[in-house]
């Protein structure tokens, strides 16, 4: 596995921004042959990619910090790219553009300096909590760069246009662009179809009823969605750890590192 963390000039926020990309690189068994294969690096393919989003209060640094998905990323063979989105619910807040960032030039940034596919149907989106509210904000709004999209602990009730994190309660006067349900809705009405949705929540979680209910309302209209909850688990880094490997199982995948199948690391 190769973590790089990186810090770029960003000119949607007009500053650094910092990210952290996981790439699969030579294991232990594939350098003494024992594998074989060659080397992931020795292929030809880009690797497909999970953009994974943060929870508020974090940074890019969290996911590897808390969980093992550096692990998960390289026994599947799959790229992980983390952001430092503030709290800014991955939408656009004043003057900070992170609709656009992550739309636009995060994507064309990674995809342009590390070996990334740049295939939607090798892109997923996935987050916890405001970064699950984030992954269904991007995955809805742009249905066709996305294959698949995950929420854990979904932060369903956010305004981010009047930067109010409200993950526990009514949002306040939100702007329709930012309501799930009305983005939603109007994909439906022109005619989009969704990605593939997988949602999960804790049933000790204060979140849980309200993303039951907002996966009732996405399965009313047509969306294929998947739904796991874990009972006992609050609002916890031991349930998302448990459920990014899960949605990395969970997605569907024909590219060539998938075919290979799960390797030992």
């Amino acid at each position: 596995m190769a973590k790089v963390v990186c810090n770029f000039y960003s000119y949607v926020l007009n500053r650094a921004l910092d990210i952290t990309v996981i790439l699969p690189s030579v294991t232990c068994p594939e350098s003494l042959g024992l594998a074989g294969y060659p080397p992931s690096h020795a292929l030809p393919d880009k690797f497909p990619v999970l953009y994974l989003l943060h929870g508020f209060g974090n940074n890019h640094a969290q996911w590897t910090g808390y969980t093992n998905v550096e692990m998960y990323a390289e026994e599947r063979r799959i790229a992980v790219v983390n952001l430092s989105a503030e709290n800014k619910a991955y939408a656009k807040v004043g003057g900070d553009d992170f609709m656009r960032l992550i739309e636009e030039e995060l994507p064309a940034f990674v995809t342009n300096y590390f070996p990334i596919s740049d295939k939607p149907e090798e892109t997923y989106i996935a987050g916890l909590s405001m970064g699950g509210y984030g992954a269904y904000l991007h995955g809805l709004f742009h249905p066709e760069k996305y294959r698949a999209i995950g929420a854990f602990s979904a932060a369903v009730s956010i305004d981010p246009a009047s930067f109010a994190l409200s993950p526990f309660g009514k949002p306040k006067d939100a702007d329709p662009a930012y309501d799930l349900k009305k983005v939603a809705a109007l994909v439906r009405q022109q005619g989009k179809s969704f990605p593939k949705i997988y949602a999960s929540c804790g049933t000790k979680d204060p979140l849980y009823q309200a993303d039951k209910d907002f996966i009732a309302f996405l399965k009313d209209l047509g969306a294929d969605v998947t739904w796991d909850e874990m009972e006992g688990y609050g609002h916890e880094w031991r349930f998302w750890d448990a459920q990014v490997e899960r949605f990395l199982d969970w997605i569907e995948r024909d590219d060539t590192y998938a075919r290979l199948g799960k390797r030992s690391v």
